[in-house]
């Protein structure tokens, strides 16, 4: 069998957390942003948590990173 080999593309869009959290950026703030209110482009900066029903789907494409 050889090596899995971890999805590069999601392994540059989130981060684990110190808990084991994954962390992921908001999408939406470039594309169309003038319709958008300043507020609302603020809060899509922050970053958030993934939700619990695709913790596991991302984690087994991250398999290699602790």
């Amino acid at each position: 069998m050889p090596k899995m080999k971890s999805h590069k593309a999601t392994k540059k869009r989130i981060k684990v957390t110190g808990n084991g959290k994954i962390k992921r950026w908001q999408a939406g703030t470039s594309h169309l942003a003038p319709s958008k209110n300043q507020k609302r482009i603020r809060r899509l900066r922050k970053s958030a948590l993934v939700s619990s029903a695709d913790v596991k789907r991302i984690k087994r494409q991250i398999a290699n990173i602790k």
